[in-house]
């Protein structure tokens, strides 16, 4: 078969996939407006750990992540109805994670709870997660590794850190991300790379 026969194969594969998707988004979408209870248990239970994750990553305290998350679910339950339906379902919650994470870290700045300026290896071991190396040296570096990547993604500005958060770790597309944050194409992809470069500096800060 030929090359462009495996990517027309692969395009075909990957619609099949967003209509899919779109299809299951417009059904759970259905039962939510309705009030359905389970519908909305399945809606928690299908993105409540990709949301935490994604939270922990902008506010770097599992606490206020938890709550906030938390209150994300509360924000959908409220405004499902509005929810016009031009983007994917997952993407309409990021963007409502997106809004209550940055008023949230306005809201620890101004009572003095901003981002951290020393690193300190023991305060932030609990950045490693499930899926840690087993032996227990590996997972100490692993940890080790982790709590640097956040020390260095907590220096960054909340907009910074915001693109880092949903292209380096959530793995969105280009397409995702402009929905998310109605920012254009080039100007997500310029302060990416910024914000990419400012992380390379701060980690070559650290001891290794």
């Amino acid at each position: 078969m030929s090359s462009g026969g495996v990517l027309e194969i692969g395009q075909d594969g990957a619609a099949d996939e967003a209509a899919r998707v779109r299809r299951q988004d417009a059904l759970l979408l259905a039962r939510l407006r309705q009030g359905d209870p389970e519908a909305f248990e399945l809606l928690v239970r299908t993105h409540q750990d990709r949301l935490f994750d994604f939270c922990l990553r902008m506010l770097g305290d599992r606490e206020e992540a938890h709550d906030l998350v938390q209150e994300i679910f509360v924000s959908v339950h409220q405004n499902v109805r509005r929810f016009r339906e031009d983007s994917r379902l997952s993407t309409w919650l990021f963007r409502i994670a997106k809004n209550h994470c940055i008023n949230r870290l306005k809201y620890l700045k101004r009572r003095g709870r901003g981002r951290s300026e020393e690193y300190d290896e023991a305060r932030m071991a609990w950045v490693d997660g499930p899926g840690a190396p087993p032996t227990p040296d590996a997972a100490l570096e692993s940890a080790r590794e982790r709590a640097r990547v956040q020390w260095a993604i907590s220096q960054l500005e909340p907009d910074a850190r915001l693109l880092v958060a949903l292209r380096d770790i959530e793995g969105l597309s280009y397409d995702e991300i402009v929905d998310i944050t109605e920012l254009l194409e080039g100007t997500v992809k310029s302060r990416l790379h910024r914000a990419r470069e400012k992380l390379a500096n701060l980690l070559g800060r650290l001891e290794p």
